[in-house]
């Protein structure tokens, strides 16, 4: 699904949708769930991020590594 506003997003993302929005592969994004400052709840073997704490990681300052 394509969501065009913040607004759009369920309250719960799986995992594929943050690589659908961040328009990164499915292994990048389960790759960013295990970082520290990032909002990724395990719930049994599944891992939810919740709407609010990924709009909030989404507009922290980041640090780009090249």
């Amino acid at each position: 699904m394509v969501y065009k506003t913040l607004d759009e997003l369920p309250l719960v993302l799986k995992v594929e949708q943050v690589a659908e929005i961040l328009e990164i592969n499915r292994n990048t994004a389960y790759e960013l769930t295990r970082s520290a400052d990032f909002p990724a709840i395990r719930i049994g073997k599944s891992i939810r991020v919740p709407k609010q704490g990924f709009i909030d990681w989404l507009n922290q300052p980041k640090t780009v590594n090249l």
